[in-house]
């Protein structure tokens, strides 16, 4: 039988078309969408479009509330209703927690009590109190490659059958008429980078301990988390999908795992020989422990999901 997997990482290139996953605000009548500086390959200064990795970690963390709940993972309150608070909105597992817990034996409550929790990760400051729990699954800007990435800006109008004569502004502060905005829209090759530490899921960071003893529940939360990863790139959620719901073209790249303490390697999708890269060193780190490290080239998104599903399907679980 083959060891466990410990960890995953995902480089890869994907290609997101007229999208509009990462507006920060309005002003006026404008959307204003996220820019960055980054250094591109050339090591010049580059202004490019960017979706924050708060964005995907959000859309990895739904669908991972959606995968507990139908496999029947045992989730606190805040969780059940996707309640950014997470536990901390949880009042009755506060209530029964013995007076003067202290912070080791607080995570092993939490990590037993929700999936959700031990695998997102979250800071506990119900009561006054400040203990963290580190996400088992991370994810980096998802940013634009300077050459192929631009953002435009759309005029659009909303429809009023009264016509053209009742603009916007005729009653105080009421949204009437036809109002003129604009909204953005981007396209183009987005660098990704993503890592999932699966031996870390049930595991007390404090105690360096398993609060999760039993294998099988663990295996069936590692299975819901690489699940809710795929899925991630397969359906980013996210800001104006009901009208600017991204066109997915592709999703090349690599994905690295390692079955040991050795982290799986990962490099920048902004270099343009990153895949080279990732297994010149997955080969230089498999110098130490003879295939501790596999990687898996990808070229489309059913290759990705393919690759997942093959780690998947690794990891028993009982019918």
């Amino acid at each position: 039988m083959a060891e466990e997997i410990r960890s995953i990482s995902i480089t890869g290139h994907l290609t997101l078309d007229l999208h509009s996953l990462n507006n920060e605000g309005s002003e006026g009548n404008q959307t204003q969408t996220r820019m960055v500086h980054i250094v591109d390959d050339d090591g010049n200064l580059q202004v490019v479009n960017g979706i924050s990795g708060d964005m995907f970690k959000h859309i990895q963390a739904e669908h991972f509330q959606e995968l507990a709940m139908e496999a029947s993972l045992p989730l606190c309150a805040g969780c059940r209703k996707f309640d950014a608070n997470r536990i901390n909105a949880d009042t009755q597992f506060f209530a029964d927690l013995p007076e003067g817990i202290g912070n080791e034996d607080l995570i092993d409550r939490v990590l037993k009590h929700c999936a959700m929790d031990d695998a997102e990760g979250i800071l506990i400051t119900q009561g006054n109190r400040s203990t963290p729990r580190k996400s088992c699954v991370e994810f980096g800007w998802v940013v634009g490659l300077p050459k192929t990435t631009r953002t435009e800006s759309y005029f659009h109008v909303k429809y009023d059958p009264r016509g053209r004569g009742a603009g916007s502004g005729g009653e105080e502060g009421a949204n009437v008429g036809q109002n003129i905005f604009y909204r953005p829209a981007s396209s183009g090759v987005y660098a990704v980078v993503a890592q999932v530490e699966l031996n870390r899921v049930g595991f007390n960071d404090i105690s360096r301990k398993y609060a999760i003893e039993d294998r099988e529940e663990r295996n069936r939360r590692i299975r819901t988390l690489m699940e809710s990863v795929a899925y991630t790139f397969l359906e980013p959620k996210g800001a104006h999908r009901n009208t600017q719901n991204p066109h997915i073209l592709g999703f090349n790249g690599v994905v690295s795992v390692s079955r040991s303490s050795i982290p799986a390697p990962t490099a920048s999708g902004l270099a343009a020989n990153y895949v080279e890269e990732v297994e010149a060193i997955a080969h230089q780190l498999n110098r130490l422990r003879s295939n501790a490290i596999q990687t898996t080239r990808f070229n489309s998104q059913s290759k990705f999901t393919e690759a997942i599903m093959d780690l998947v399907e690794e990891v028993p679980v009982s019918a």
